[in-house]
């Protein structure tokens, strides 16, 4: 290829791609979102479920209540749990989850209970499941061995209830999951993806030390404004929700001893979604602590006062025909986002 025909080819391929990046993030402004996706698993099934809302008040399955995926096709250990669902400023969608499966041995998919032994006490998985789609239909896939990940990892005890956010600072998406070593305290930590969501590019570091020598699991955060919303879940007693806020991503969150579920039960997976077009965001937790299971909801404009909607079927927030969820996500989708998934799976509906 000549010199000028190469520079001139070079320079449509650059163009082409920052249109295309333009495209993506004009995607991603909320006065084009129209509906809701929610992503969550069964303990039944250890298979990924969706549903979708118009209102943000009234989930219907997608697929009628059976999973979307099924854990023992996509996942190591033959199931996954607490699936986790964001947006990348390039317009794609992550979805990452715990590679495990707590029925394993009484599914038949192994001998033993767990897949080591007691050293590493309970789920002591190692793995975690990747996933990258620009149309929620279309997914790649990587699962992720955290134990070889890095020199260091190799006796985790467990890699648990990963999310992820982009970092406008770095300009890279991060991740970030409940791990321990061995049988000690879990904590959370974070690193830093590449691109195709594939592997892990920096070593695991710890996000932030709770100021008790005791576990913490299940890290949720939301950005809004310049503030960073940290919400988690210590073992501090009843399992139940706390809130941290920092100035930036990775540092700095200031420990907040108030408990911001209302529940009087064992509550954990606490995730955040914005309302379209309000000063509104609905706090989710998983309250595992009650028979049947069900997720609660919070409602807060400032992240200071929460309003109580109660759990799923019992107020204002509806699961129209699914029931007993567990470690949800949600986020916003697009119309024609929205239609072509709910095309996919043949669910009739109107956003």
């Amino acid at each position: 290829m000549k010199p000028a025909i190469k520079i001139g080819f070079n320079l449509l391929v650059f163009v082409f791609l920052i249109s295309q990046q333009a495209i993506a993030q004009k995607k991603i402004r909320e006065k084009d979102m129209k509906a809701y996706l929610m992503v969550y698993f069964k303990d039944e099934t250890h298979g990924l479920y969706m549903a979708l809302s118009k209102d943000g008040y009234s989930f219907t399955d997608v697929n009628n209540g059976k999973p979307v995926m099924a854990g023992d096709t996509i996942a190591l250990q033959k199931g996954i749990r607490d699936p986790h669902i964001s947006r990348g400023p390039d317009g794609a969608f992550y979805l990452a989850m715990t590679d495990l499966h707590i029925f394993a041995k009484k599914a038949g998919y192994r001998d033993t209970e767990w897949e080591r032994d007691k050293a590493y006490g309970w789920g002591n998985n190692r793995s975690m499941v990747l996933m990258k789609s620009w149309d929620l239909i279309n997914w790649s896939r990587t699962i992720l061995r955290v134990d070889q990940a890095f020199p260091g990892l190799e006796d985790i005890g467990c890699a648990w209830a990963p999310e992820t956010i982009y970092d406008n600072d770095k300009k890279k998406m991060m991740i970030y999951f409940t791990m321990r070593f061995k049988n000690g305290n879990n904590k959370i930590y974070y690193s830093y993806v590449n691109d195709d969501f594939t592997k892990l590019e920096t070593a695991p570091e710890l996000l932030f030390e709770y100021p008790k020598d005791i576990s913490y699991i299940d890290a949720d955060i939301t950005r809004v404004g310049r503030k960073y919303h940290l919400f988690y879940v210590p073992h501090d007693g009843t399992p139940g929700i706390k809130q941290m806020v920092s100035d930036s991503l990775n540092k700095g969150y200031i420990y907040d001893p108030k408990w911001y579920d209302p529940e009087p039960k064992s509550c954990e997976a606490p995730t955040v979604f914005k309302r379209i077009g309000e000063k509104k965001w609905v706090l989710i937790y998983d309250i595992y602590g009650i028979t049947p299971n069900n997720f609660g909801f919070s409602e807060t404009s400032d992240f200071i006062n929460f309003k109580n909607l109660g759990h799923f079927n019992e107020g204002p927030m509806k699961a129209t025909n699914f029931s007993s969820p567990k470690h949800c996500a949600v986020i916003q989708l697009t119309k024609k986002e929205a239609e072509a998934l709910a095309k996919k799976w043949n669910f009739s509906a109107q956003f």
